[in-house]
């Protein structure tokens, strides 16, 4: 819990990050890592926590000082883990980088390749991307989403429910990226 609870915003601007409902942050975080990022830790390697619960009070003064926050509405059940969402509803994200699939990344550009790979390999609710280190949000839900967007080229929604690409298996996207990687 220790990794889930570091904040640079935190720490930087003195704002304690904890939560308000300890039992609720928890069971959400609990959830995340055992059904998400240790079955991709198994999988791919050590993954490094960037940004993981969020205080309501962080996460507000985030959003209002541009530092890569969404609102508290949208981030609750996120990374607000200890706030439901507005259907009753519990989940937690963490942002994260696969460590073994920097090289990869670095030379190809392709955040499309773990995107494909997790969605085949792993239950995750929400996935968002970002261009530095190949960064991503990852997240559990009790509802899962399945959608995956994305914060580099091409930007967008990669995939979600009902789109046609969503269903199968994607494993041709991210046959490079196995065979690149030391764990394969």
């Amino acid at each position: 819990m220790r990794d889930m609870l570091y904040s640079e915003i935190s720490n930087y601007y003195g704002i304690p990050n904890i939560p308000e409902n300890p039992e609720l942050a928890i069971q959400a975080g609990k959830n995340l890592c055992q059904l998400v990022l240790e079955p991709l830790q198994e999988r791919l390697g050590r993954i490094s926590i960037r940004s993981a619960y969020r205080s309501p009070e962080v996460n507000q003064f985030g959003n209002q000082n541009a530092l890569g926050c969404s609102s508290n509405k949208r981030n609750a059940s996120r990374h607000i883990w200890d706030q439901k969402d507005k259907n009753g509803c519990v989940g937690a994200m963490a942002t994260v980088v696969v460590q073994g699939y920097i090289p990869y990344y670095e030379q190809t550009g392709d955040w499309k390749a773990l995107a494909w790979y997790i969605h085949d390999n792993v239950p995750y609710s929400y996935m968002c991307f970002y261009p530095k280190l190949g960064a991503f949000n990852i997240g559990w839900h009790e509802r899962p989403q399945r959608r995956i967007d994305s914060h580099v080229t091409p930007r967008g929604c990669l995939t979600k429910p009902g789109m046609e690409n969503h269903s199968g298996t994607h494993s041709e996207a991210y046959l490079a990226m196995l065979k690149m990687h030391k764990n394969y």
